[in-house]
């Protein structure tokens, strides 16, 4: 664990663009929200903001709350038992049946709450859903989890029960590659489940995208469109995929909303990320986070006063499986602030890779100001909050780094809001 955990820190010390960006001369623009936003629009997104995270920081809350009842208890060995009874019981219908039973049962408790976030989406003008299309998403992605779940949950205890001395190395390296495997296969296998893609039509945006990209040394299969609107209203583009399989994505909300140049800005940030590597990059880190995190579990499973606390007899238990879930959802929360301090340093880096690729900063702040109002962004979050939660940087801090470019670069832009 210190060896892997020496090794995440080096790559995050060495990797993470700390300075995405260089001072211009004279300091750095002070972000200010008053310069860029109205007082209607802080005001909106502040009561937004305020009604919906009542709902999801107690969803928050509630999910740890539950995951270390049923792990620092015996109840969750109890449900263990009683899903694998019908089966005979044996610790292969334990280990894959009791984590999807203890993970529906957190859903199921805060069923409610997501209801009432989705309430507020809708209200404000965000989701676009039926509570029929709501229920089917989130069915498929509860589906999806419960699959991997109980798969990875039997292989974790076959290796456990056949290994006892050395599960933890060989779990550790399984942990690695299957986030690689993830990573690898979401674009391909999972996208495709929640959304519906279309080939851009041959517009010269199309052919102005897939140009920018050969520019950049960044070369796309195709431009696709996603049906975002089925959903949200949101403004969005990304590039998936990997190699040959590389598509640039744009949802179709973004096409709808906003003029071309400033669709060709959002996909500039996005060709940074492939450029750089990015989403390579964060595999590397989860796969080190992950077997980093299984000799932390091997601790923990080998602490007999834990164990009888779970109503588990030992690692190879499966009744330990709470156990395990409460100790993966307490350290996943402890590590989101470094996280989305490295994910904060890597976009603004992306961010500044668009107005190189683009030399467009005016038009750059015309769409963060776009995006921001469209999605209904937190434009000044409290401290707290941008520490814990936010993986990008504000509104105001991205257009300060526009205007600092447009300085380095003696860029006349036009005055403010």
């Amino acid at each position: 664990m210190v060896v892997l955990g020496t090794a995440l820190v080096g790559v995050l010390a060495l990797t993470t663009p700390w300075t995405p960006a260089p001072a211009p001369p004279g300091g750095s623009t002070e972000p200010s929200v008053s310069a860029d936003f109205t007082a209607e629009q802080q005001a909106r997104e502040d009561r937004f903001h305020r009604e919906l995270r009542r709902w999801s920081y107690s969803n928050i809350a509630l999910g740890l709350v539950v995951a270390l009842v049923l792990g620092l208890t015996p109840l969750g060995a109890r449900v263990v038992e009683l899903v694998a009874r019908p089966l005979g019981g044996g610790w292969a219908w334990q280990a894959a049946l009791g984590g999807v039973a203890l993970g529906l049962i957190g859903q199921l408790l805060s069923l409610p709450l997501a209801m009432g976030a989705e309430v507020v989406l809708r209200r404000w003008g965000l989701s676009t859903q039926t509570w029929a299309s709501w229920w089917v998403d989130l069915a498929k992605a509860w589906g999806i989890s419960a699959v991997l779940a109980g798969v990875a949950l039997l292989a974790f205890y076959a290796v456990v029960r056949a290994s006892p001395n050395w599960w933890w190395a060989w779990a550790a390296g399984a942990a690695a590659a299957l986030v690689f495997a993830l990573s690898f296969l979401y674009p391909v296998v999972f996208e495709p489940i929640f959304n519906k893609f279309t080939p851009m039509a041959d517009t010269p945006l199309r052919t102005e995208l897939i140009s920018m990209a050969a520019r950049d040394g960044v070369p796309v299969k195709d431009v696709l469109v996603a049906d975002a609107s089925r959903r949200t209203t949101a403004l969005n583009a990304y590039v998936s995929g990997y190699g040959a399989s590389r598509r640039i994505v744009v949802y179709d909300t973004l096409l709808r909303e906003a003029p071309p140049e400033e669709v060709e800005l959002v996909v500039a940030h996005e060709l940074g990320h492939a450029k750089r590597n990015d989403v390579l990059h964060g595999t590397l880190i989860g796969a080190l986070g992950a077997a980093a995190g299984v000799c932390l579990l091997a601790l923990v499973l080998s602490s007999a006063p834990l164990l009888r606390r779970a109503g588990a007899s030992a690692a190879s238990d499966p009744r330990s499986v709470g156990l395990l879930l409460a100790v993966l959802a307490l350290f996943g929360l402890l590590a989101m602030p470094m996280q989305n301090l490295v994910s904060r340093r890597i976009e603004s880096r992306a961010d500044e890779h668009s107005l190189e690729l683009t030399r467009d900063p005016e038009t750059f702040i015309q769409m963060q100001r776009r995006l921001a109002v469209a999605n209904i962004s937190d434009l000044d979050p409290n401290p707290l909050v941008y520490v814990m939660f936010a993986s990008h940087p504000t509104a105001p801090q991205r257009i300060a780094q526009a205007r600092d470019y447009a300085v380095r670069h003696g860029v006349q832009l036009r005055g403010r809001r």
